[in-house]
């Protein structure tokens, strides 16, 4: 498994969690586990100078995504040869970035568990390295669609 997290605050995010969030989304798509993603858990200061920097907002978010590849359905392993890591035959999809700070005032605000919160923004931040959006309408409803279903695969709904 190519998961790779970082973290520069001391945090209490599970990594359990986010292997899980993994492996369903894997299962959920049909695809193998053949793809390495970093993951970075982060402070406020840190995330808002990479969302100024890459977004041009100069504000704190909850998750960036820095995708490596252009992702597409049906996935052919050979046709990302070049992004393929040598060390472990993984195709490198990208970067997570989670502000966990931001992750708890949400799930305070939204009044459910912060393993909930953090175990959808991770799927939020992988769901872009998979390449769906929510820029148009009609993308949100399938990304969001997509979401509901692996979180209750998991039994990670909102409590």
């Amino acid at each position: 498994m190519g998961l790779y997290l970082y973290d520069d605050v001391d945090t209490k995010i599970d990594s359990k969690l986010i292997k899980t969030i993994y492996k369903a989304t894997l299962k959920h798509f049909g695809l193998k586990d053949e793809f390495e993603i970093e993951i970075v858990i982060t402070d406020e200061n840190t995330i808002k100078k990479l969302n100024k920097e890459k977004r041009n907002i100069d504000s704190v978010t909850d998750v960036l995504s820095f995708p490596a590849v252009n992702f597409r359905f049906p996935f052919v392993k050979k046709d990302y040869a070049f992004y393929i890591n040598p060390e472990n035959n993984e195709v490198i999809l990208g970067e997570i970035v989670l502000c966990e700070k931001r992750a708890k005032e949400q799930a305070n605000e939204y009044g459910h568990s912060f393993d909930r919160e953090v175990g959808f923004l991770i799927l939020h931040g992988f769901l872009h390295l998979l390449g769906f959006d929510h820029i148009e309408k009609q993308d949100e409803v399938v990304m969001q669609k997509h979401a509901n279903e692996i979180l209750e695969s998991i039994n990670l709904t909102r409590d």
